[in-house]
C-alpha cells in the first residue's frame, strides 16, 4: 500500500505527512522544554538531525537570540496568547547565523490543560540578504537616499574619496554638507586618520587664524605656551572647512597658500610648517556671485573648486523622507536606549506636506522633538512640532497609508518635472520609468505639466 493510501482516513498521519511538506520549520516541546518533534524543514534551516534534535532541551539545539527569558515560546506558555512573525536569530549545526521569523502556539492535552507548546519559524536569509542588498543601493557611509539625484552623488562619492583633491560641497543649509564630508572621508585612504571640522562663520577673524594655524608661546598676550592649530591636529587626515565665504580676504590669502604649497606657519612661527591634509570645504551661498562681489578670490575659488558637489534641499528629494525618519528613529533610540516602532501614516503623510525651508536638518529636529513626547510606540501628529501640525488636520482628514503614498509620490514627480523643464520625457527617463506610466500617474494624482507649453 503506498503512503497516500496509508494517510487516507488518518488524521495524525494526514498532519504529519501535511507538517512535512510545508518550508517552514515545525518542533514541539513538553513541559520540561524537550523537543517531542522535529519536522523536514526544521532539520534542513538548522542541519540537525531529527534524531538528534528530540529529546534535547530546545535552547540547546537552536542557540537563539531569544532564548531564556526573551523566548517566545515561554511567553505564549505563561500567557497562553500566540505570538505571529516574531524576528531573531538561531546558530545552525555549521555555526552560521541564520535570521528567521517566529510564531507561537500552545500545545493542551485532552483535558485542556497546557501540555506543552509549538513553534513554526522561517528562514528569512534571501530576505535578509535582498534587505542589505538594497540598504547598500541607497546607502553611501551614513547618506541614504533613494533619489535620482542623490543616487548620482553616490555614483561618483567613491572617486572623489579616492582622490586627494580638494572637494568644494554646495547646498542649502541643512542638506547634510558635513555629513557628505566625513563620508567622503571615511571612503578615502586617508580613513585612519582624523576628521576636524571647523565653522569657519562661527569665529572672529583674528581667533580663527590661529585656530587653523595655532600658535607659538609668546605671539600675543596670554600665549604662554604653543597651541597647535586644526591643520596640525588633521594630519594625515581630513579637515572640513564649513561656511567657507566667511573668512576674511587676508585669511583667504594664507589659505591659499596652504592649498597651493601645502605649508602653513602659526601665529609667531619663524619657519614654515607642512599641511599633511586634505581639505573639503562646503557653503550654502552662490560662490561665483561672492567672486563677482569681491567677497570671495577668484584665486582661491579654483583652488576650493576643484570638485564640486552639489546637494539638493530636501524638497527636491521628497522619497528620502520616509529613509531619513527610518534612521533618526534609529539613531535616538540607539542614543535615549527608547524602542519607538515607527511613525503613523497620518504623521507621514503630514511630514511630507511640509516643504522643509531648514531640509534634513529640520526634519532631524522633527524627529527629536517627537521622541520627548513620543512612548515607546509609534510617532503619530501629536508627538510632532506645533509649527508642522498647525492647521493641517482641515486640510488632511482621514489621511491613511494609501494618502502618504500619493502624497510621496507626487511631490517626486512635480521635483523632476521642474528639475527637467517640464519635459515629459526627460522626466520619466529621470524618473526611470516608462513615459505612459508617467502620463498615467499625473493624470491619477491631478498633476499638471502645463508650465511648459510646449509639451513632448
Amino acid at each position: 500500500m503506498d503512503s497516500s493510501r496509508r494517510t487516507r482516513g488518518n488524521p495524525v498521519a494526514q498532519t504529519e505527512a501535511i507538517l512535512e511538506s510545508i518550508s517552514d520549520g515545525v518542533f514541539t516541546v513538553d513541559g520540561d522544554w524537550c523537543i517531542t518533534s522535529f519536522n523536514r524543514a526544521a532539520e534542513e534551516i538548522t542541519g540537525i538531525p531529527r534524531e538528534e534534535a528530540i529529546g534535547r532541551r530546545c535552547s540547546d539545539v537552536f542557540r537563539s537570540s531569544m532564548c531564556g527569558e526573551n523566548c517566545p515560546l515561554k511567553k505564549t506558555i505563561r500567557t497562553g496568547k500566540p505570538i505571529i512573525g516574531e524576528s531573531g536569530y538561531i546558530i545552525n549545526s555549521r555555526g552560521n547565523r541564520v535570521p528567521i521569523s517566529i510564531s507561537t502556539a500552545v500545545l493542551r492535552d485532552a483535558s485542556g490543560r497546557i501540555a506543552g507548546g509549538a513553534e513554526t519559524f522561517r528562514d528569512l536569509s534571501e530576505v535578509e540578504a535582498l534587505r542589505q542588498e538594497l540598504e547598500e543601493r541607497f546607502r553611501v557611509g551614513d547618506l541614504v537616499s533613494k533619489s535620482s539625484l542623490m543616487q548620482r552623488i553616490f555614483e561618483v562619492l567613491p572617486a572623489i574619496a579616492s582622490s586627494p583633491s580638494t572637494v568644494m560641497i554646495l547646498g542649502e543649509t541643512g542638506t547634510g554638507k558635513e555629513v557628505v564630508a566625513r563620508t567622503i572621508h571615511s571612503l578615502s585612504p586617508r580613513k585612519n586618520g582624523p576628521f576636524l571640522a571647523v565653522n569657519c562663520g562661527a569665529f572672529p577673524d583674528t581667533l580663527l587664524e590661529s585656530e587653523l594655524f595655532g600658535y607659538k608661546a609668546g605671539a600675543f598676550t596670554g600665549a604662554q605656551k604653543d597651541k597647535p592649530g586644526r591643520f596640525a591636529l588633521a594630519r594625515k587626515g581630513t579637515i572640513f572647512l564649513d561656511e567657507i565665504v566667511e573668512i576674511s580676504p587676508a585669511l583667504q590669502v594664507k589659505l591659499l597658500r596652504v592649498l597651493q604649497e601645502r605649508v602653513y606657519e602659526p601665529l609667531g612661527a619663524t619657519s614654515s610648517e607642512t599641511a599633511d591634509v586634505r581639505v573639503i570645504a562646503a557653503t550654502n551661498k552662490d560662490l561665483t556671485e561672492q567672486v563677482k562681489r569681491g567677497l570671495f578670490r577668484e584665486d582661491l575659488y579654483y583652488r576650493v573648486n576643484v570638485v564640486r558637489v552639489e546637494l539638493p534641499p530636501l524638497r527636491s528629494r521628497m522619497e528620502d523622507i520616509p529613509l531619513l525618519i527610518d534612521q533618526f528613529i534609529e539613531r535616538f533610540n540607539r542614543l535615549q536606549k527608547r524602542s519607538v516602532k515607527g511613525i503613523t501614516s497620518k504623521a507621514l503623510a503630514l511630514l511630507m506636506a511640509h516643504d522643509w525651508p531648514g531640509n534634513i536638518r529640520e526634519l532631524e529636529n522633527a524627529i527629536e522633538h517627537a521622541f520627548i513626547l513620543c512612548d515607546d510606540g509609534y510617532i503619530d501628529t501629536k508627538h510632532l512640532p506645533t509649527l508642522l501640525t498647525k492647521g493641517v488636520f482641515v486640510e488632511y482628514p482621514g489621511v491613511n497609508l494609501h494618502t502618504a503614498h500619493d502624497v510621496l509620490d507626487a511631490q517626486v514627480i512635480r521635483s523632476a518635472l521642474e528639475r527637467n523643464a517640464f519635459n515629459r520625457q526627460a522626466t520619466a527617463r529621470d524618473l526611470g520609468i516608462h513615459k505612459t506610466t508617467l502620463y498615467r500617474r499625473m493624470k491619477r494624482l491631478g498633476i499638471s505639466a502645463s508650465s511648459n507649453p510646449k509639451q513632448k
